[in-house]
């Protein structure tokens, strides 16, 4: 991996001392510095669009992002970049929906919250390809070769062929900083916004002890702390092949598909599609699409496995730049670390089986009941009847649990808790 590269460790060091004062008071301060890291790269984003659209060649650009190319639908790395970006976008399968929702009300209108932010999320990416491309078209115009030659993927879009396009541009220097300073704020909002999902989970496990005196504030540091350390690697003469590392195994593709699988088995055939749905309902006060309950139960798990499937059937190993081909025990490594966050799955199941008291079928009914706090929280906030009717009894309990119990008692093992 080579030395440290000591700039660029300074610069680690920074971002996560920004993070940690943006999350030590927990959303408190955390809400209020997403006004700006928010705000911000999207001023940025309208300003560029509007100077990159005024450059010769920014149509070709703009044509060339417009203009797909569907022979590429047959290449089975295309789906799994295009599924892992859509679960990393919109932090699918990751926690932070799940651990910045918990602060919500009870009575909060989710539904119509996830149709806000995937319509925000995915406007936003569109509009970004056009402020990109537009002087990505520029480039090429200025070098003369087509248009492809100059469009790269991943970090090397990012940080070799956008600025190189924007060292062409009068006053580089100027949108040179307006482009990576929109890169910064985007990048520490996703970083404290992670930290804060990693630091709400362990304290809501047990809220008793971190949510007591500075014991919150210590967990943070010494996450950040940890953190850190792994990140060294990161920033040494070769720690862009370890970053692509990470990133192809760890932090995307099969991990994120899986998780997702597991999640949607958990709520549409563990917990119960209806109940779920119920759930929603006594939330909102009227009933979702029935479309939400067919995603739950077959369309999402259908095409997530689909993707996968495909996927490990055509899986193309790791290359740096399609020049340098990673040994075998780096290709170990990367299986190693996907695997790392699969695993607990199966393993907690086990865990939560082990530890809870009664039978087989006991257990199964315990583990996969409702949590106790949901019911207090329902009572607080609805005062309608139909706030407790849905409260699941123990007749409802023993018929969702049959048949994985059912499943258990013949070998099958345990998805989700």
């Amino acid at each position: 991996m080579g030395s440290i590269r000591w700039d660029l460790a300074g610069c680690l060091l920074l971002s996560w001392i920004i993070c940690y004062f943006c999350v030590w008071k927990g959303v408190k301060s955390s809400g209020k510095v997403v006004y700006i890291t928010v705000t911000f790269p999207y001023v940025m984003m309208i300003v560029l669009l509007i100077r990159g659209l005024t450059l010769p060649g920014a149509l070709d650009g703009i044509r060339f992002y417009l203009s797909p190319d569907p022979t590429h639908l047959a290449n089975p790395q295309v789906w799994m970049d295009a599924a892992s970006q859509v679960f990393f976008s919109y932090a699918v399968c990751t926690g932070c929906l799940t651990s910045l929702g918990s602060y919500n009300k009870y009575t909060n209108n989710c539904y119509k919250d996830a149709f806000a932010l995937c319509l925000l999320n995915s406007a936003t990416s569109f509009v970004a390809g056009f402020a990109i491309f537009s002087v990505l078209g520029f480039m090429s115009y200025e070098l003369g070769v087509d248009i492809s030659t100059v469009a790269e993927s991943g970090p090397g879009l990012a940080f070799i062929a956008y600025p190189r396009a924007v060292a062409m541009m009068p006053l580089p220097q100027l949108w040179a900083a307006c482009f990576f300073l929109m890169i910064v704020f985007l990048g520490v909002d996703s970083q404290f916004v992670y930290l804060e999902c990693l630091v709400t989970s362990i304290s809501d496990m047990h809220p008793s002890f971190f949510l007591t005196g500075h014991r919150r504030k210590l967990l943070l540091l010494v996450i950040c702390g940890v953190c850190l350390v792994i990140g060294l690697c990161m920033v040494t003469e070769g720690g862009i092949y370890v970053f692509q590392l990470f990133d192809y195994y760890a932090c995307s593709g099969i991990p994120l598909l899986l998780l997702g699988i597991l999640e949607t088995i958990c709520i549409g055939w563990v917990y119960g599609a209806d109940r779920y749905y119920n759930n929603i309902r006594d939330m909102i006060g009227y009933r979702p699409s029935l479309y939400m309950k067919y995603c739950w139960k077959f369309i999402t798990p259908c095409l997530s496995a689909s993707v996968l499937l495909f996927s490990v059937i055509k899986f193309t190993p790791l290359t740096y730049n399609n020049t340098y081909h990673y040994p075998w025990w780096g290709h170990v490594l990367g299986l190693l670390l996907a695997a790392s966050s699969v695993l607990m799955v199966p393993l907690w199941c086990l865990y939560s089986l082990t530890v809870t008291p009664g039978t087989l079928r006991q257990r199964v009914k315990m583990v996969t009941a409702p949590a106790d706090d949901m019911f207090r929280a329902q009572g607080e906030t609805c005062t309608s009847t139909k706030c407790t009717e849905n409260k699941p009894k123990d007749t409802d309990l023993d018929e969702a649990s049959k048949d994985l119990g059912e499943g258990l008692l013949h070998g099958e093992g345990p998805t989700v808790v």
